[in-house]
């Protein structure tokens, strides 16, 4: 993926949630004006990107009908059209609202499940041509569950997790250069905190798919903390990734991470 700005180091993708039970930030812009104003925050504080979500997928999270999920992310991405041309990355797992969401305005999809759970997924990828993040998760179902999934070595596991989505979506139509990869982090890995930050010291090691890299720190419950100082935790953590090959940072906290990397990245 192309940078959108001359400065050093990462992207920078900035969270809205549009959600009522996100594990950190639930409630807080269910209304158009809220999640408008969050919008114009995370423009401010210089994010490149926006990630949209209608529907979280965390532990103990809410399945979401299509029809709700449309009516939350669709008129946030008109609003944003409206007075903004930042690239847009639609959260979604369902095929038909990453659809609406390219049609009115979103550039590329974040489906936390490879495009696993809707196999109408790669058909949309292919015929807009936009960039796909496929995620890697201990799980098959969209919503991550709780558990002490233990690994011989998780970088293999992903790796080879990866390379057989990117072979999928090859055999879908899909082009390489459309294609971004997200190791996971937190529970999507497991319960047991060591293999986030394993995952992290490795990260070089999914150079070899010669893919942009995502990845996404941001308040995780693995960082051991309250709530409140997971932050502080993350920073430090994002500035490593991006050390160790992460090209984009997904985070809530865009102005305090951008300002970390400024001071690293000169």
């Amino acid at each position: 993926m192309k940078k959108t700005h001359s400065r050093k180091g990462p992207l920078i993708m900035g969270i809205l949630n549009i959600t009522p039970d996100s594990f950190s930030d639930g409630g807080k812009f269910m209304t158009l004006e809220e999640a408008t104003k969050q919008a114009k925050k995370l423009i401010e504080e210089e994010a490149d990107i926006l990630d949209i979500g209608g529907e979280s997928t965390g532990p103990n999270s809410k399945f979401v009908t299509e029809k709700e999920e449309l009516s939350r992310v669709i008129p946030v991405i008109k609003a944003i059209r409206e007075f903004s041309d930042i690239p847009i990355s639609i959260d979604t797992y369902k095929a038909n609202v990453a659809l609406a969401a390219i049609q009115n305005g979103a550039d590329m999809i974040n489906d936390v499940t490879a495009m696993r759970e809707d196999q109408k997924m790669a058909d949309v990828v292919k015929k807009h041509r936009c960039p796909i993040i496929m995620m890697y998760s201990k799980d098959n179902s969209p919503r991550t569950t709780i558990k002490e999934k233990k690994y011989p070595n998780v970088m293999q596991t992903i790796k080879k997790f990866l390379e057989e989505r990117i072979a999928y979506a090859k055999s879908k139509g899909i082009k390489r250069d459309q294609i971004i990869l997200d190791p996971g982090m937190g529970q999507f890995i497991s319960k047991i905190p060591h293999y986030s930050f394993e995952i992290i010291a490795k990260l070089q090691e999914l150079e070899i798919f010669k893919k942009p890299i995502l990845i996404g720190i941001s308040r995780k419950s693995f960082l051991q903390e309250d709530l409140s100082l997971r932050e502080e935790k993350a920073k430090t953590l994002s500035a490593i990734a991006y050390i160790n090959g992460a090209n984009i940072i997904r985070t809530h906290d865009v102005g305090k991470l951008r300002d970390y990397l400024n001071l690293i990245c000169q």
